[in-house]
């Protein structure tokens, strides 16, 4: 491929990839944050949350959704864009702070990381847990912080003892507790909603999200065929959706809005790469084999018995027999 047609094709994916797609996700998100916070006589949101409970404390919102379905791209575009909450650049308020849950995950790991995404990156990992979490609540409160983001939620849970696991439960009710309390978002897998149910304080505390996963042969296939023709229409492609191309998509993305979308980008690519006009199942199948690591008999977009094919039976085992590990210590505890 000449330099020229490489750059192109470049600059087509990163326009492709730069694509936001409202979901239910987005609209949920909206929803339940307008809700959570306060607004004015006009009507418009403030950077202040609601309070309850007597004025005692905050809420916040719960995102649970498998791995590739979407909600850190959802989250990050509502919490980006929303009026307010956004950077003023007439002060030093930082009204969001978003951190992705450190390994391993401990009380000190996780306030450390929240602190570096305060500004703070040069406290010594020898104080004590107590010190950083109480100045954790002292930088939200003097950067008027509004919304704490804790993405990969799942991870505080399930990597130390049940004591730390209950520590952290505590601390998570704490910050929307009193003066800096803030509205806590928490977003991962299933296993996030498993745990947080085993503290009923904590658990209510929550307004959920489950996103539906997409399901073959419904209206949301179709949609689907509507989103491949229109990136395929900015790409310079034509599409053919022949051997039901889109089916077979939702199959292997596991319902994944988020996978699904990104194996149509990888499909876009080799076909680029390939110069040809026409998306076709082929150039789905060399995606999928790439990025599944799987033999051509057991691609999803080449065997005729698709709707059989059994995706991620060993992963799935492994997080069955990691659970109930982890709930007898809890138990016990």
């Amino acid at each position: 491929m000449p330099n020229s047609s490489a750059f192109e094709m470049q600059q087509t994916l990163l326009k492709l990839r730069q694509i936001h797609l409202e979901t239910e996700r987005d609209t949920e998100l909206s929803k339940n944050l307008e809700r959570l916070l306060q607004h004015d006589s006009s009507g418009s949101p403030l950077p202040i949350p609601v309070r309850f409970t007597g004025n005692l404390e905050t809420r916040g919102i719960m995102m649970v959704e498998g791995s590739g379905g979407g909600k850190t791209t959802a989250l990050r575009k509502v919490l980006s864009e929303h009026p307010a909450l956004m950077p003023n650049k007439n002060d030093d308020f930082l009204r969001v702070v978003s951190v992705q849950v450190p390994s391993p995950a401990t009380m000190k790991s996780l306030g450390l990381a929240i602190l570096a995404g305060t500004g703070v990156h040069d406290l010594s990992e020898r104080s004590k847990a107590w010190d950083i979490w109480k100045m954790v609540k002292h930088r939200f409160g003097l950067l008027g912080t509004v919304v704490l983001w804790i993405d990969e939620a799942q991870d505080m849970f399930f990597s130390g003892q049940p004591s730390e696991i209950d520590n952290m439960l505590k601390t998570i009710k704490s910050l929307m507790q009193n003066e800096t309390a803030v509205i806590v978002i928490l977003s991962g897998t299933e296993r996030l909603s498993d745990v947080t149910a085993f503290d009923p304080q904590v658990n209510r505390r929550f307004a959920k999200i489950t996103p539906r996963d997409l399901v073959s042969g419904g209206d949301e296939q179709d949609l689907l065929g509507s989103i491949v023709s229109k990136y395929c229409e900015i790409a310079g492609l034509s599409f053919d959706a022949g051997g039901n191309v889109t089916g077979r998509l939702i199959h292997g993305s596991r319902g994944r809005f988020g996978r699904a979308l990104e194996t149509v980008l990888n499909a876009i690519e080799c076909a680029l790469f390939e110069e040809a006009d026409e998306l076709t199942r082929l150039h789905f199948a060399a995606a999928w084999e790439a990025q599944e690591g799987c033999a051509w008999k057991q691609n999803v977009f080449v065997i005729d018995d698709w709707r059989q094919l059994r995706l991620d039976e060993s992963a799935a085992e492994f997080e069955f027999e990691r659970k109930e590990r982890q709930f007898r210590k809890l138990g016990r505890a």
